[in-house]
């Protein structure tokens, strides 16, 4: 038995969604918490946007009041 790898591991870094999106609600957090100056619906719209990740609107509200919390 061999301990190397030696095909690529498929989905290793592939979190879900809801993985991602708790990441990113902890990022937009983070930055409030350091005195981010600007609109938090903006920044986490630009979080969102950069990760691929699209909200309803409704999905987005309820995420915006967490960020808010």
């Amino acid at each position: 038995m061999s301990d190397t790898q030696n095909e690529p591991m498929q989905d290793s870094n592939n979190a879900s969604n809801s993985d991602r999106l708790a990441g990113i609600i902890g990022q937009v957090k983070a930055d409030i918490s350091l005195n981010h100056d600007g609109d938090t619906r903006v920044l986490l719209e630009q979080r969102l946007h950069d990760a691929g990740i699209e909200l309803s609107p409704a999905e987005f509200d309820l995420t915006l009041a967490e960020v808010s919390e």
